[in-house]
């Protein structure tokens, strides 16, 4: 169905072009089709679930949240790598989704968006009508 020779192009044709917006942390995201469902894992450990939010505007797809930093008074700090602040993502979509009825879960770190492709976008048979009777052409003209 797809050319598996250019799996760029199949991301093009369905998510148009993928961006991501200047962040304080990055978002590691998989992304794949199973059925007609595409599913995108976004990791973002440690990050407080409320503070999650998925908008699509037009055909853009923005995944914002928010790590926090400890603030207690009597941290010491040995080591502090794991980034905080604000993480942004955006993908420019491409037609052919239901983005009407994108799934959203959080779970063990990881933001799941289920995005089902449109029915319009999915394949489908068309069937060719045929009449029993054979048809005779008559010209007008001879009588």
């Amino acid at each position: 169905m797809f050319p598996l020779t250019d799996p760029s192009r199949l991301l093009d044709e369905m998510f148009g072009t993928v961006r991501e917006t200047p962040s304080v942390a990055t978002m590691p995201m998989d992304l794949y089709r199973t059925g007609d469902h595409f599913v995108l894992n976004v990791d973002l450990p440690g990050v407080d679930p409320g503070s999650i939010d998925v908008s699509v505007e037009d055909r853009t797809l923005t995944i914002r949240a928010q790590r926090s930093a400890r603030t207690e008074a009597e941290v010491q700090w040995l080591a502090h790598e794991r980034p905080t602040g604000t993480y942004v993502r955006q993908l420019t979509l491409g037609r052919g989704l239901a983005l009407d009825t994108v799934e959203a879960s959080y779970s063990d770190g990881v933001l799941t968006l289920t995005i089902p492709v449109a029915e319009e976008a999915k394949p489908r048979k068309i069937e060719i009508q045929h009449s029993a009777q054979p048809t005779t052409i008559t010209s007008e003209a001879s009588h």
